[in-house]
């Protein structure tokens, strides 16, 4: 197991010389979205002897961070800290300085403070001990609750009041109530998963707020192939292992899996962004796939040519270059017969398969959403700019990455980030930079 053997950075840690609890007399917070987001800026800001309510649409909170962690909560990652940020391409300049508040190993410290050991996988995730994400939702609740924070849960917004623009109005299983608060967290989620609270209806909420909000559009996704009959019933469920998937100047190793629809994996989330937005720019958008990547062409070239006899095809991909299974049956499906009894054409087929995809599948059926509240709509604290008092944080911000504990560091830090904005701001709502 993993221990703790340098000190955290100041910078890192959760209370990092904010102002005194006395600062903020009777001061009252509301935190809106139940997810690792909103729960680190109650703790934050509760650890500072404010008053937190965290409301919460679902029965219960957190419910989209269990079912990430149903297959094993990877947690975050430990890549060098410059490969980690690389990890949010065109936003990686609006991630740095959230992730320098609260980076990987400071958010590894956090869980361990909560008495959950961690391990660094052999791919080089981070997990927690026992694989689980609600042993430590167990244990962060407790210390929340110890903290003074209130939990609401049914309580759906709606957005301000019409005869109280400061007031919150909420649908509850009481019936509609507003609520007046001194600062508001926005931590409501992106567009996936809307069966576990990430609906997304906040965007027009913001939107009739003058608020820049770019639009939602799945990323981490599935794509939509026009595979044949026979090869979809044949193959759907199959997986493709130990491929290498390119898409323009983005290439990536690993597995994927055919689907009814079309193919989706990890390897295919790690290249959904730039295969999104192919498909949004042409139309289409090509997968090219590696389907050996430990011989090279001239290697399959020199063993194939040799007569088959009375084999066949199948026979002869499986004993002289080791394809069987869905990997010939994808060469099938891709070639004609002419090119598949054509030697260079297989081989260099194999080596550089062209897959068309047609389309995204649904946000609702994405493992997270690219898009947004635009970082230009936001201070260096999270807060919106025309909207003094209200911060946002987490996946409703405008940046995406792929999954292996990358999308979780950022909601965990966003959250740091923006309930440490509201203390600095609430000590002194005069002092906001750009």
């Amino acid at each position: 197991m993993y221990s703790i053997k340098r000190p955290l950075h100041p910078a890192n840690c959760i209370i990092n010389s904010m102002p005194k609890p006395s600062a903020y007399s009777d001061k009252t917070v509301a935190v809106i979205g139940g997810g690792p987001a909103g729960l680190m800026a109650a703790e934050i800001i509760s650890q500072a002897g404010l008053k937190v309510n965290v409301y919460d649409a679902m029965p219960s909170v957190g419910r989209k961070f269990l079912m990430a962690g149903k297959g094993g909560l990877n947690i975050t990652h430990s890549d060098p800290y410059d490969v980690f940020l690389s990890r949010y391409g065109s936003r990686s300049a609006y991630i740095k300085p959230i992730l320098d508040r609260f980076e990987a190993h400071a958010l590894r410290a956090w869980v361990h403070e909560l008495g959950i050991e961690t391990f660094i996988g052999s791919s080089g995730r981070i997990f927690p001990a026992e694989m689980k994400a609600a042993p430590l939702l167990r244990a962060w609740l407790h210390r929340l609750r110890q903290s003074g924070v209130t939990f609401h849960v049914r309580h759906q917004w709606l957005g301000w009041s019409i005869s109280n623009p400061q007031a919150l109005r909420f649908m509850s299983p009481q019936g509609e109530k507003e609520v007046v608060t001194d600062a508001v967290v926005l931590a409501l989620g992106g567009g996936s998963w809307p069966q576990l609270g990430s609906t997304g209806a906040w965007v027009e909420l913001l939107v009739a707020r003058g608020v820049q909000v770019n639009r939602l559009a799945p990323a981490n996704c599935g794509f939509d192939v026009a595979w044949k009959d026979h090869f979809r019933e044949r193959f759907a469920g199959q997986p493709l292992k130990s491929v290498i998937a390119t898409c323009k100047d983005y290439r990536q190793q690993g597995d994927c899996v055919i689907t009814d629809t079309g193919i989706e994996g990890g390897l295919i989330y790690a290249l959904s962004a730039p295969l999104r937005d192919e498909i949004a720019n042409n139309g289409t958008a090509t997968l090219t796939l590696d389907l050996t990547p430990d011989k090279t062409l001239s290697s399959l070239i020199e063993k194939f040519p040799h007569p088959r006899g009375k084999q066949s095809m199948a026979n002869h991909l499986r004993k002289r270059l080791g394809i069987e299974g869905v990997k010939a049956a994808l060469l099938r499906e891709v070639l004609s017969a002419e090119d598949m009894n054509n030697p260079i054409e297989l081989c260099s087929a194999i080596k550089s398969l062209p897959i068309k995809l047609t389309a995204t599948r649904p946000i609702e059926e994405a493992i997270s959403s690219a898009g947004g509240v635009s970082f230009d709509a936001l201070d260096k604290h999270l807060m919106l700019r025309h909207l003094p008092g209200i911060f946002c944080a987490g996946e409703m911000l405008d940046w995406e990455a792929p999954t292996g504990g990358y999308l979780l560091t950022a909601c965990f830090a966003c959250g740091k980030t923006a309930g440490e904005g509201v203390l600095e701001w609430l000590a002194n709502p005069a002092n906001t930079g750009p």
